[in-house]
């Protein structure tokens, strides 16, 4: 059985790392707690879905509001354990951070992926996200 929660202890959090850390590998362990900690103060969450007491996907999210957009529902962050693609473990994440994103009463659900993520794009494209703009970016 899928079980999709909201990350709130410290141990919670923890449990998180190496999935997220294969989606942000430059992440360190003794650092992710506070950095998500830290997150958390500007709305950031974290949830996790769990099948049998493993964590097989997150995603970390949080509300924006943005004059192109409106009310929008951002994810971070979204991935599923390399070991745990292709059983549906992303899709029912997808599918639950979009129910949440209606639910906080969002006009509008978007996130960023990276270029190299090609079979992720294929996945948000199947799932009707829509590549709508480009996100520049510079190093300081």
């Amino acid at each position: 059985m899928r079980t999709i929660l909201t990350a709130t202890t410290d141990a919670e959090i923890e449990r998180c790392f190496p999935v997220m850390h294969q989606l942000r590998p430059a992440l360190l362990a003794e650092e992710f707690v506070s950095r998500i900690r830290t997150q958390q103060t500007e709305g950031y969450q974290l949830a996790f879905l769990e099948v049998e007491n493993v964590i097989v996907s997150v995603a970390g999210f949080r509300e924006r509001n943005l004059l192109s957009t409106g009310k929008t529902f951002y994810v971070d962050d979204l991935v599923t354990d390399a070991a745990a693609r292709s059983q549906g473990h992303g899709e029912a994440m997808l599918a639950w951070l979009i129910a949440s994103a209606k639910k906080a009463g969002c006009v509008a659900f978007s996130l960023d992926s990276g270029t190299h993520r090609q079979d992720a794009h294929a996945f948000y494209l199947r799932h009707r996200l829509r590549i709508t703009a480009f996100h520049f970016y510079l190093p300081l």
